[in-house]
């Protein structure tokens, strides 16, 4: 998906269509989980469409992003067609996966999407390793990872950031804080106030930005691969925000209260403040909204037929697609260590 000129109106409402895309798509989706429709287990992203839509507007089709448990709107944000997405959710082989990785596993090389990553922290290195081939190989993308406020208390998240770090590497780091950790709240988890204040430790930028604002969270992705197309190396960004169900579909949610979410829905809500906005200055009107709601309504149910109506993959097919071929270029990391020495290879 292409990337956005938010000074532009015709790209902001683009990017307004693309938040309701991703909220359809999980109405849609929670709801035919309910009815027993979607196998497998489903975390939805909403409430927090403006992150996933702000950074990859930000990014270039070649960059390269990798996601979390929580992954359709990072998906469909980077370009993912919405009707292979609902195949793979509902396991289907017309799916991006062949319908073998489900919700938590969506990946598509094409679009730059890495990989949905259900191990908590588990895109972190991944981006890394995209921002580690591009210096290697003299390439323009970066990579960047979103994870949750959970996944900063896991030590690959540190170790990989910190590489990144020493190695001046393209790569951008996105947390979406949105407060819970499963069902523990940020404050028993954190003995801060913002986690972007770990990027000192590593000696990069840390950006706080309001993850309920698309424009906010362009600006700072904006900035953040100007600095690492430069050589300058990553940054870190906080986004905070809020998600709407429970960590999976199913919970209880007993660790806060239906008052707190609607507070965050009434007034806070990423997509009426963003719609509210552009009718302020006259670059859409009501009507405009609501033609937007009834055609992405239209795109998700043509989504869904078209997942009802693919055939499940053969059970032959069980080992097929394990591996990629070709195998990574061995040979070309084994001269860049032996000709770098103890470095491996990387580095400055």
């Amino acid at each position: 998906m292409a990337t956005l000129d938010m000074t532009a109106p015709s790209d902001r409402r683009q990017a307004l269509r693309r938040m309701l895309l991703i909220r359809e798509f999980e109405r849609a989706v929670r709801d035919n989980f309910a009815d027993g429709e979607i196998p497998g287990f489903v975390h939805l992203y909403l409430g927090q469409e403006a992150v996933a839509v702000g950074a990859c507007a930000a990014l270039t089709d070649d960059d390269y992003v990798t996601s979390t448990h929580r992954g359709h709107g990072h998906c469909l944000a980077k370009g993912m067609d919405e009707r292979r997405l609902m195949a793979e959710l509902y396991g289907r082989s017309e799916g991006y996966c062949r319908g073998k990785g489900g919700s938590m596993h969506a990946a598509d090389l094409d679009e730059g999407m890495l990989g949905a990553q259900p191990i908590v922290g588990a895109g972190v290195p991944l981006a890394t390793g995209a921002g580690l081939t591009a210096q290697l190989h003299d390439r323009d993308w970066v990579g960047l990872s979103f994870f949750g406020d959970g996944a900063v208390a896991e030590g690959q998240v540190h170790e990989s950031i910190n590489l990144a770090a020493t190695w001046d590497l393209p790569a951008i780091y996105v947390i979406e804080n949105n407060l819970y950790s499963e069902g523990m709240t940020f404050e028993k988890q954190h003995n801060v106030d913002d986690l972007a204040d770990s990027a000192a430790a590593y000696g990069i930028p840390g950006v706080v930005v309001d993850g309920m604002d698309v424009e906010a969270v362009y600006e700072a992705v904006t900035e953040a691969r100007e600095r690492a197309a430069r050589g300058d190396g990553p940054t870190l960004i906080e986004a905070k925000t809020y998600r709407y169900r429970g960590h999976y579909e199913g919970d209880p949610e007993p660790y806060r209260t239906q008052a707190e979410v609607d507070e965050w829905r009434e007034n806070r809500d990423a997509i009426d403040t963003f719609a509210a906005r552009l009718r302020e200055e006259d670059i859409i009107d009501e009507g405009d909204r609501e033609e937007m709601e009834a055609a992405v309504k239209a795109d998700i149910e043509a989504a869904i037929e078209y997942a009802r109506d693919a055939p499940f993959p053969d059970p032959e097919e069980a080992y097929d697609d394990v591996f990629v071929e070709p195998n990574p270029d061995v040979e070309y990391f084994r001269e860049r260590r032996d000709g770098a020495g103890s470095t491996g290879g990387a580095g400055r």
